[in-house]
């Protein structure tokens, strides 16, 4: 988890700074927040995938290890 203590933004425009920067700020936090959901749908899914084969979570298969059993396919 990424936490942020001090956040400092300097930026120029014409015009009504406040607005500008609410729609970039806007813009921005939307894409990170949908980058951080497919993260999360991502991991479910890996998650639930390996539940159904048996796999512990986070096992790479081509690791190039010899497969334990019930791993990877391992008898």
């Amino acid at each position: 988890m990424l936490t942020i203590h001090h956040l400092s933004v300097d930026f120029e425009v014409g015009g009504d700074d406040t607005a500008v920067f609410a729609r970039l700020f806007a813009e921005h936090i939307r894409e990170w927040s949908q980058r951080q959901e497919g993260a999360r749908a991502r991991g479910r899914l890996l998650a639930r995938e390996a539940s159904l084969v048996g796999e512990e979570a986070g096992h790479d298969p081509s690791a190039g290890h010899a497969p334990a059993p019930g791993c990877c396919g391992g008898v």
